[in-house]
């Protein structure tokens, strides 16, 4: 069994989640790269070594129940034991997106991915996070999925969106539920916005590179014991809801 600190990120052959995976691989942890392609995923574990980060594959779409239950077999037989979950893996859906346009099938495809594979994939790891002795979850949310942000005048909260930014605010919402059902144990959940990143979903508008937005979320994965647990954060610090 391995005893490093492992973690597993999800969505991990591009853009912030290879960020987040090769900074929780400076830090010393031996990272799951979390991936449905093949291809991709073995390209992105081959350059995490070439960075020195003790990297290895997983193959998993969360959307799918058969390779969720594989992945935590594979993470239970060869690490025994999970320290760090970051749920990175999303997507934005087609468009249009206003409400009186959104395709309902859409929407579902949406939530498969943003929302019920997160609780998916977080409940099938939970017993492997519950044998660490400081096991953190990060939930890799959007300043869209901001209530408070959405309902402001002037703010730059995007197009009208009734698919991807509600995704966003179901996972808020479900992860301060899990922040208090685990409240009195040792595991640390919390949001993290990685801001407008240029990557593929957005295609490429953003105006913050990867390792920029990977860092919100690796501190998160990082905090020490008695941080905060059910919290939603930017670099500059707490978000409202």
């Amino acid at each position: 069994m391995n005893e490093k600190t492992t973690a597993l990120v999800t969505g991990a052959n591009k853009g912030i989640g290879y960020e987040i995976a090769l900074g929780l691989g400076r830090h010393g942890m031996r990272v799951g790269v979390g991936a449905r392609d093949a291809g991709r995923r073995e390209d992105a574990v081959a350059r995490l070594r070439e960075d020195g980060v003790d990297a290895f594959g997983v193959a998993l779409d969360v959307t799918d129940a058969d390779s969720v239950a594989s992945a935590a077999r594979q993470l239970q037989d060869e690490e025994g034991r999970l320290d760090v979950l970051v749920n990175n893996a999303g997507v934005t859906g087609s468009m249009p997106q206003a409400p009186t346009l959104a395709s309902p099938d859409n929407l579902r495809a949406v939530l498969e991915t943003n929302v019920i594979g997160v609780v998916a994939l977080t409940n099938a790891l939970l017993p492997l996070l519950r044998r660490s002795p400081s096991p953190r979850i990060v939930n890799v949310s959007s300043s869209v999925g901001s209530l408070t942000r959405q309902s402001q005048d002037g703010g730059d909260t995007g197009p009208l969106s009734a698919v991807y930014s509600p995704s966003k605010t179901y996972l808020n919402a479900i992860t301060l539920q899990y922040a208090k059902e685990l409240a009195d144990t040792n595991v640390l959940i919390n949001l993290a916005c990685p801001g407008f990143v240029a990557t593929d979903l957005n295609g490429f508008r953003g105006h913050r590179t990867p390792a920029q937005g990977a860092a919100t979320p690796i501190r998160l994965a990082t905090l020490p014991d008695g941080g905060p647990s059910g919290g939603f954060f930017e670099d500059a610090g707490p978000v409202p809801w």
